[in-house]
């Protein structure tokens, strides 16, 4: 085990879920820290539900940096998939560390990173579609 991560944090960093790139995206989010050098993308394909309402179909995600980067972005993507825009938009980065358990304090800016990074995603939509 990585010092100071928990099992999950682990399991998200070596086995990352949504990695990758959307082809033709509805909208991305695209963050950067210039403390730590880590960077991230969320790209989203977003889609009607019999309600009417936007939901993210498909959510995938490119990162370099850290552990703890790649398994924020990793959980990130897992806990908004197949929910509505309104639904992703209240995920916080507090929901995203509490969701993967053990993060060491000093690397909690990855999770601020990666739901900023969905938050962005999300609006970048919401302003092209108005």
């Amino acid at each position: 085990m990585i010092e100071g991560y928990g099992n999950l944090v682990i399991e998200h960093f070596k086995n990352p879920k949504n990695m990758g790139e959307i082809k033709n995206p509805d909208a991305v989010g695209e963050l950067g820290n210039p403390t730590c050098g880590d960077i991230m993308k969320v790209f989203l394909k977003v889609e009607k539900n019999k309600l009417g309402e936007d939901i993210i179909k498909d959510i995938k995600f490119q990162t370099m940096g850290c552990v703890a980067a790649i398994a924020t972005s990793s959980m990130t993507t897992e806990l908004v998939k197949g929910k509505t825009l309104k639904e992703a938009k209240k995920i916080t980065n507090m929901d995203v560390a509490r969701s993967l358990g053990k993060l060491p304090p000093i690397k909690m800016h990855c999770s601020n990173m990666a739901a900023d990074a969905l938050h962005q995603a999300i609006d970048n939509y919401e302003a092209k579609n108005k």
